[in-house]
């Protein structure tokens, strides 16, 4: 580990602004100074500009946005208020995946232990779900024993020896971009591409990453609804990593139906398993298998055959020893819901899929998410999808089932599946593209 260049506490004076003054600048549709910038973001960090000046600044930074120079300098005030992460003495090629979140998003389960089986080493710190995305670490979780928090030194180790790490973010990386996460949550700021970009990015650099593959996801069940909005987000991450030497690699993806036929904790937990095993659904193993040779690529290992690699039965293996090295029992038998309700087709014809949006809020509405980040989680709540699109359905077919130990959710569940959240059609749904678009700097 190493200091943050930046990091208030080991630099020299820099020079003082006053926060009115810079709020004001990007109000005026001004291009804020990398003094400018690396002062105010610092500032906040020690509590020395107040939280509802920092809010205004980012509802003028929504409104009137930042330049790439603006977005790449504002990235390493957030990297320099903390410290940085080495680890690139674990003896194999370092490569990230950062997912922006969807439904059913249990991609990085079964790809960290493919890409270590390749060769490469996977550092992923990853987070805790809010809303109707569940959170990686609040799947493994669904684990007997497994834990999320690990030190450095048990992070480079686990690199050495098994190759993939899956782990909480360290308190001490980019701490400037919690308390801004934080404010933006609640200050209607949230959607600014330049704050999702840095916010994302400014991790990424700071966890020593050699190369990153960016999973930006496009629909109803993600973050950014239309292709144009998704790839302007991509474009913006690629160029930060471009500006500080990270080769990055986005691919946009489908988010408009759930991924794979699971969508819960533990439910995914399971379906991750069935992947590395050779099975599972058809699109969870092709993007996982599309993000592998991406990542595979930057980490300088293009010959490397995952789709083969995980029908071997190796990445199981990696999967074992990861999930062992940090207290976790992967024979141990995953949570069962206490209560298990399935909903039916109203109609005959064809069923063409399920909404992501409607999927996620069900489960979320389970006990699978949380709507505050203190709420806990359910690890067997959730939906299991039983019907595949383009089947022939009649009234009465199961379509799905609910899951959750507190059947009193179950009437919420019920109201976000309402309406056309459930297609039956009388003609099969048109087929469906996984990656929409590949996105590189430059």
């Amino acid at each position: 580990m190493s200091r943050g260049a930046g990091r208030a506490d080991a630099e020299p004076a820099r020079p003082s602004f006053g926060a009115v003054e810079i709020i004001t600048a990007k109000r005026d549709r001004h291009e804020l100074s990398r003094d400018q910038i690396d002062w105010v973001v610092g500032a906040h960090a020690r509590g020395e500009v107040a939280d509802e000046q920092m809010a205004a600044l980012a509802m003028a930074i929504l409104l009137n946005g930042m330049d790439a120079a603006e977005t790449a300098h504002w990235t390493q005030a957030m990297i320099d208020s903390g410290d940085t992460l080495d680890f690139g003495d674990v003896g194999r090629p370092l490569v990230d995946k950062h997912s922006t979140g969807g439904v059913g998003d249990k991609i990085t389960l079964p790809l960290a232990p493919l890409v270590a089986a390749c060769g490469a080493a996977v550092p992923q710190l990853s987070g805790r779900g809010l809303g109707h995305t569940g959170g990686t670490l609040d799947k493994l979780e669904a684990i007997p024993g497994w834990r999320a928090s690990l030190s450095t030194e048990e992070i480079r180790a686990q690199l050495a020896d098994v190759g993939a790490v899956v782990c909480a973010t360290t308190p001490t990386l980019a701490p400037a971009d919690k308390r801004l996460y934080a404010l933006r949550d609640v200050t209607g700021t949230v959607e600014s591409v330049p704050l999702i970009a840095s916010s994302i990015m400014s991790k990424k650099l700071a966890e020593g990453t050699g190369g990153l593959v960016l999973d930006v996801k496009v629909g109803s069940g993600a973050f950014m609804k239309t292709l144009d909005r998704a790839g302007e987000l991509a474009d913006a991450m690629t160029a930060i990593g471009a500006a500080h030497g990270l080769p990055t690699t986005a691919l946009l993806t489908d988010m408009s139906r759930p991924l794979g036929r699971c969508v819960g904790n533990g439910l995914e937990v399971g379906e991750s398993v069935e992947v590395l095993h050779g099975g599972g659904p058809a699109d969870v193993v092709a993007l996982t298998v599309a993000l592998a040779s991406e990542m595979l690529a930057l980490a300088g290992l293009p010959d490397a055959d995952p789709a083969a690699t995980l029908a071997s039965g190796a990445a199981y293996e990696v999967w074992e020893r990861m999930i062992a090295a940090q207290g976790g029992d992967p024979a141990a038998p995953l949570p069962v819901a206490r209560h298990v309700e399935t909903v039916t087709a109203d109609r005959s014809g064809v069923f063409s899929g399920a909404d992501a949006l409607a999927v996620g809020t069900a489960a979320w509405r389970l006990g699978a998410g949380r709507a505050r980040k203190e709420d806990p989680v359910q690890a067997a709540a959730g939906v299991r999808l039983l019907a595949e699109p383009g089947a022939e359905v009649r009234a009465g077919t199961p379509l799905l089932e609910l899951h959750t130990d507190t059947p009193e959710r179950l009437p919420e569940a019920h109201r976000a599946l309402a309406g056309h959240a459930l297609l039956v059609t009388a003609d099969p749904p048109a087929a469906r593209d996984l990656v929409l678009d590949v996105r590189r700097a430059g």
